[in-house]
């Protein structure tokens, strides 16, 4: 009983890590928001040169920090980022979701989503849904360790990059997502 209590506890601080923003004015979050996304396409480029180009051609991109736990069936997670368009302007987001599958585990991580078109980026950016099957293996901390993810989007066509920073799990999922615009930060 005690270990779930131990887990329960440690599912609830990386959740809610996940979903605070350093700052006290909403200029110092969309700030402390936009040193993440610098921060993780920097480190994107660096794994993935591809997906620079894949940005400069995309009509936008969304970057987003998120927490995830999945205990046997039931999957959850939260964060918030910011959606840019191919104009660079800004809109600050929440997101929340859930799915069911199989597996165990807890991580945090950044999600860059690259937008192909201008219908689907505009339908996430107002509507927020988003419905995907992901499997993975991660075991990392820091900057050791690794992991093995597929992610895919069966609603939006869209390139999905994840970027675990740390956590452990084996899973297998399928979930939805709600994103939301932020309206403390718009």
């Amino acid at each position: 009983m005690q270990r779930w209590k131990t887990i329960l506890l440690a599912t609830v601080a990386l959740l809610l890590g996940a979903c605070s923003v350093t700052g006290n004015t909403p200029a110092e979050k969309r700030q402390a928001v936009l040193n993440m996304r610098s921060d993780t396409l920097k480190q994107l480029y660096k794994e993935h040169p591809k997906a620079r180009s894949q940005i400069a051609s995309a009509y936008g991109y969304g970057v987003f920090d998120m927490a995830n736990q999945n205990l046997i069936l039931l999957s959850t997670s939260g964060g918030y980022g910011v959606l840019t368009d191919k104009a660079g302007r800004h809109t600050y987001m929440r997101v929340g979701g859930g799915g069911v599958g199989f597996g165990l585990g807890i991580k945090d991580y950044r999600e860059v989503l690259i937008f192909k078109n201008k219908a689907d980026f505009e339908r996430f950016r107002d509507h927020g849904w988003d419905a995907s099957a992901q499997a993975e293996a991660t075991a990392k901390a820091n900057n050791d360790g690794g992991e093995v993810t597929a992610n895919q989007s069966v609603d939006l066509d869209v390139i999905t990059y994840q970027i675990t920073q740390s956590g452990a799990a084996l899973q297998a999922t399928i979930g939805a997502a709600k994103y939301w615009p932020w309206d403390a930060l718009n």
